[in-house]
């Protein structure tokens, strides 16, 4: 990554995050417009008494400038689910990623990591929720005890990702600043964790929640009904509990921003936190901008939106094959479309499921030669031409190059087109009838026709996928597409009911041996190719089924034997034995990778990147490059 980094290099190293303390006399002449007449009609406090005593002062890049108060970012969505996106663009987290990837003290100011057994968190003194409630290590201890040790709000237990060999935390709060995790064995997954797009959150907003909490509630102040109204207090305090999707305005957050709207809804509003915990490296309050607002529209019109100047900054829903049609639109709305690289393992992806229902299914998509007749019968390039301007890289679902792990011979690894061989493999496993059609038959007698199903979110992905059943015709495979709308589609794949799914490939394409493997293994439900597996892991088996296929158990084992490891010289063994399962196997069929996404930014909009990389984790799309720095300058309009 030493490419893109180079245009990232930081004036100030992520090392030198700093702190700074601000006095009264400086805090009144700082202040943020937008809040000044509550400051000076008593509602809010000014600002020296809102910030922590050691706010963070965030350095700025070597593209961004001081800047000025005032103004809404507007951005759109494809669906209401996706007010997520403040949260996960304001990423504020208790420890985490700089543009440089690497981590860094933020929500937390400091931590400290013994033998990566027990990690200790210093909170900031004087650190307030967007309420002004004070934020301690009360709502550290609200969450771990009242939340996740409470059978009632989590039914299974603290989450599966915070054991380590069967094994959870102590877990302990030394004074009202301190948290201290530790485990009698190593867990070099735990700041990854926390630091992710969507993280473990291991805190909550005791003060807000407590009132909901049966533990809390004064039960002798209540009538019958009351009483018995309280019998659902738990799926009441799990729906006013929702930190990441950020749809309840009431819940107090410590992000840049805080979400005014309730759902349902097509516009939701962020408003600046008054308390928000960094400032600039003048000591001035972040954020810049007022307000982020999120503006729900169907995908499919959101580019030519952008391209309208409707937006300020968008790259939902915008994709490469837009690109040409908003540089042309430029000008004439004011706008500029910078072309950030992906860095996923594969930006298109089939995922054959195997933990299908049906037992034929099942059977066929678990043979090995069977998934690799699939992906050899793939037209890389035709897909790479036809889509992509031929500027994407063709390949396997496995790390890119700008990674220590690349190893050159997996990107290619049964991911070259070859008809006869792909025939030959299906012609082993005994696929050797065919109906009047052409069509291959199963065994129980049913053509061989796949449905391969979809988010419905993307027209690029139904693109792909009409190249792809063309050239698998050719080996006596039709292909079915069925797009439905997300929360659909997951629910299908984890319950068993698809056959084969499309989404990206590994979300970290340029880990270093340090980086979890754990997305190589059956830890998550999310991973669409084995989803029972992933389902009895984090259940600690109440659901879902066990690993009962050989090389998946290897790779279970190889990322247990990654944790224990203290080194990189062995994790990197331990990766590339991973890796080269993967693609020997290929549990997952990648298409194409590098894929460039345009970003569209408003000529007035000032410190977003010109070069950057667009990753979800690590990256949260924009947040490792603090959109909190973001700001309009108006005399760039014309520009």
């Amino acid at each position: 990554m030493i490419w893109v980094l180079k245009k990232l290099s930081l004036v100030l190293t992520s090392a030198a995050i700093s702190f700074v303390a601000i006095n009264s006399a400086q805090a009144q002449n700082l202040e943020i417009p937008m809040l000044k007449h509550a400051v000076e009609s008593g509602g809010l406090p000014p600002m020296a008494d809102r910030l922590p005593k050691n706010p963070l002062r965030v350095p700025l890049m070597e593209e961004q400038r001081l800047g000025q108060y005032g103004g809404d970012l507007n951005s759109l969505i494809g669906n209401a689910s996706d007010v997520k996106l403040m949260f996960v663009y304001g990423y504020a987290r208790l420890v985490g990623y700089t543009s440089d990837l690497k981590l860094a003290a933020d929500i937390a100011e400091s931590y400290e990591v013994t033998d990566n057994r027990v990690f200790t968190f210093r909170l900031r003194d004087g650190h307030r929720w967007s309420t002004g409630k004070p934020f301690t290590s009360e709502d550290f201890r609200y969450w771990w005890e009242d939340v996740a040790n409470n059978k009632k709000l989590s039914p299974t237990g603290p989450p599966a990702s915070l054991l380590v060999e069967g094994e959870y935390p102590k877990v302990t709060f030394p004074d009202k600043l301190t948290v201290r995790y530790e485990w009698s064995k190593p867990n070099p997954d735990f700041l990854g964790l926390i630091a992710s797009a969507s993280p473990l959150l291991i805190y909550r907003p005791s003060e807000y929640l407590k009132p909901f909490h049966d533990r809390y509630i004064d039960k002798s102040k209540m009538n019958k009904i009351q009483k018995i109204k309280l019998k659902s207090w738990a799926s009441k305090h799990n729906r006013l509990d929702n930190l990441y999707k950020f749809d309840n305005p009431q819940l107090p957050t410590l992000q840049p921003w805080r979400n005014t709207t309730s759902a349902p809804a097509i516009r939701f509003i962020g408003e600046r936190n008054p308390y928000f915990h960094r400032v600039d490296s003048d000591g001035r309050q972040l954020p810049y901008i007022d307000r982020f607002i999120l503006s729900v529209s169907e995908p499919k019109l959101i580019s030519a939106k952008a391209a309208s100047g409707d937006v300020d900054l968008q790259v939902r829903a915008i994709k490469l094959q837009d690109a040409t049609f908003l540089k042309a639109n430029e000008k004439r709305s004011k706008y500029r479309t910078l072309l950030w690289p992906t860095v996923r393992g594969s930006h298109f992806a089939l995922f054959p499921n195997l933990n299908a229902n049906d037992p034929i299914w099942r059977k066929l998509l678990r043979d090995v030669r069977f998934r690799r007749a699939l992906s050899l019968a793939i037209d890389r390039e035709e897909v790479n031409d036809v889509l992509f301007f031929g500027l994407a890289k063709e390949g396997n679902n496995t790390v890119q190059e700008q990674s220590s792990l690349y190893q050159e011979a997996l990107k290619t690894k049964w991911a070259t087109l070859d008809i006869d061989k792909a025939n030959a493999l299906l012609d082993e496993i005994g696929l050797t009838e065919r109906n009047e059609e052409g069509l291959r038959l199963m065994p129980d007698g049913r053509s061989l026709s796949i449905i391969v199903e979809t988010a419905g979110e993307s027209s690029e992905r139904a693109d792909v996928l009409e190249l792809v059943r063309d050239s698998w015709r050719e080996i006596g495979i039709a292909l079915y597409t069925k797009p439905s709308q997300r929360a659909v589609f997951r629910n299908r794949i984890f319950a068993g009911e698809t056959l084969i799914s499309v989404w990206s490939g590994l979300e970290n394409g340029v880990p270093s041996p340090s980086s979890t493997p754990a997305a190589l293994a059956t830890t998550s439900q999310l991973s669409y190719q084995w989803p029972k597996w992933g389902q009895y892991f984090e259940t600690k088996g109440q659901s879902g089924e066990p690993v009962d296929m050989p090389n998946v158990a290897r790779l279970n084992v190889l990322y247990s034997k990654w944790q224990k490891s203290d080194n990189d010289e062995d994790r990197t063994v331990i990766w590339k034995e991973m890796l080269n399962i993967h693609v020997d196997q290929q549990y997952t069929i990648g298409v194409v990778s590098g894929i460039l996404q345009p970003v569209v930014v408003t000529n007035t909009l000032q410190n977003v990147p010109k070069s950057a990389i667009f990753n979800w984790n690590p990256g949260a799309h924009f947040g490792i490059y603090h959109p909190d720095l973001f700001w309009f300058d108006d005399k760039q309009g014309g520009e």
